[in-house]
């Protein structure tokens, strides 16, 4: 049996046709399959003056020649090819035409990557955008054009290994782009997702990719659970990615991504899906710079039940290196910070994640005793991420418990409902008494009548 090759070597070579181990054929491609049989005759543009004599020469010749064919063609006219492809794309308003030369264009570079600088050359002579043309297309209203359009520009942005061929304003465009087509979640997700697993092998391009809060998209999608297996496989492959930069690795968790992760990896039965999940996990303990930040993604993923799931998978048997390896990996982590995980650790990370349920350390007085002033570290972290739970979560249980404890903070830190005030959380609270909810409700107009209580001793009789 062949070894299995590592992921990690598998980031930087892989075509986008291969880096999602050879998936089923997208929407996109099934239409590519169809429009290449249905070939332009080129000779009524030529006489409608649409066209030139060299333009036309050349995609006649080309397009009617075999692979080795074009090759030929290809070595010989760098130049006119550079100039003809660009040129029937602008002077072309059929659409049936233009997804065939997107098509042949697409197909060009699929052979041979190195073919996008006979773009990149002819663009720079000229100083004008390789990927404008491409560009402009992504406004059009035809699905298949806009998405073979964004898959060439992910290709020429890339595969040139001697320029950054987007400038700023042209990446925030197309980034910004592919982020609005993850949040309409269409016929063509896969394409898109296939553009975005090419693109954010870039570091560059991943810092472009979260200025335009696109990992906060992947996220959303992923946890909605409205997408196949496939497109789950290739947004989870573009947050593994992402976590190559180890300053957004550390902050990725921040978005709930270890949760969200270990509800699909407790679901999921396809190998592949599994695989992708673990090696973000393993990164996000890896890549960090800071210690600290790799223990409390220990923490968030033992909370978020992943010792179990690793316990579930070292029963089952894998041709994959990766998964053994990874599985082994994790285990050795998560089981050690079990073993330093002190009960602040433990909160700290349960707010953090957003994850909030009746663990143990809520109801424990001793901890409030002991903690309630750590509650005000870092800038009152933990008080802004429970304010914000309070502000936007949708689930009762998460509300019912982030409004007990500000209630218990305010109880045990002398100034705390000074604090709360500031940071807009009696207000939050208030609003939570007439929450549909009657366990929100209760939690709520508990944590109000703390705040509003000056002495102590009388709150202990609250039922």
């Amino acid at each position: 049996m062949a070894k299995s090759v590592s992921m990690k070597e598998m980031l930087p070579s892989l075509p986008d046709e291969k880096i999602d181990m050879l998936a089923a054929t997208s929407v996109l491609q099934q239409q590519a399959t169809e429009i290449r049989n249905q070939r332009p005759n080129w000779q009524p543009y030529l006489q409608s003056q649409m066209i030139s004599q060299d333009d036309f020469d050349f995609i006649n010749a080309y397009d009617n020649a075999d692979s080795a064919g074009r090759s030929k063609i290809l070595a010989e006219n760098r130049t006119q090819a550079a100039k003809t492809f660009p040129s029937l794309l602008e002077h072309v308003s059929k659409d049936q035409t233009i997804q065939y030369i997107l098509v042949l264009i697409d197909d060009m570079l699929q052979e041979d990557r190195s073919r996008v600088e006979i773009f990149a050359e002819y663009c720079a002579k000229k100083r004008e955008p390789v990927c404008g043309q491409f560009l402009n297309l992504l406004n059009g209203s035809d699905g298949f054009i806009v998405n073979m359009s964004a898959r060439i520009i992910a290709k020429i942005a890339c595969w040139n290994p001697s320029a950054n061929l987007l400038d700023s304003s042209d990446l925030h465009f197309y980034l910004n782009w592919l982020n609005e087509q993850l949040k309409l979640n269409g016929e063509y997700m896969q394409s898109v997702g296939r553009c975005l697993q090419v693109v954010l092998r870039h570091d560059e391009y991943r810092l472009a990719f979260i200025k335009v809060e696109g990992p906060s998209t992947l996220l959303k999608v992923l946890a909605s659970r409205q997408v196949n297996f496939q497109i789950q496989y290739q947004l989870i492959f573009c947050l593994w990615l992402l976590t190559f930069n180890p300053k957004f690795a550390q902050k990725m968790n921040k978005l709930g991504v270890i949760p969200i992760l270990a509800d699909i990896l407790s679901d999921s039965v396809k190998e592949k899906v599994t695989r992708i999940i673990l090696a973000v996990f393993r990164n996000l303990i890896e890549k960090p710079e800071e210690p600290n930040i790799a223990k409390e993604h220990c923490i968030a993923m033992v909370q978020s039940k992943v010792l179990k799931q690793l316990s579930i998978l070292e029963q089952r048997k894998f041709d994959d290196e990766d998964i053994v390896e990874d599985v082994q990996f994790l285990n050795e982590k998560l089981q050690a910070s079990v073993q330093d995980l002190s009960s602040f650790d433990e909160y700290a990370t349960e707010v953090k994640c957003g994850r909030l349920e009746w663990s143990p350390v809520h109801r424990s007085a001793q901890f409030w005793r002991e903690n309630a002033a750590r509650l005000n570290e870092r800038n009152y972290e933990l008080l802004r991420c429970l304010v914000h739970l309070l502000d936007t979560s949708k689930d009762a249980l998460v509300l019912s418990v982030a409004s007990f404890d500000v209630g218990e903070y305010v109880r045990h830190y002398p100034r705390g409902k000074h604090v709360i005030e500031q940071l807009g959380g009696k207000q939050l609270v208030m609003q939570l008494l007439s929450h549909e909810d009657p366990n929100v409700r209760y939690e709520a107009l508990l944590a109000v009548q703390k705040l509003m209580v000056h002495n102590w001793p009388s709150v202990d009789s609250i039922p």
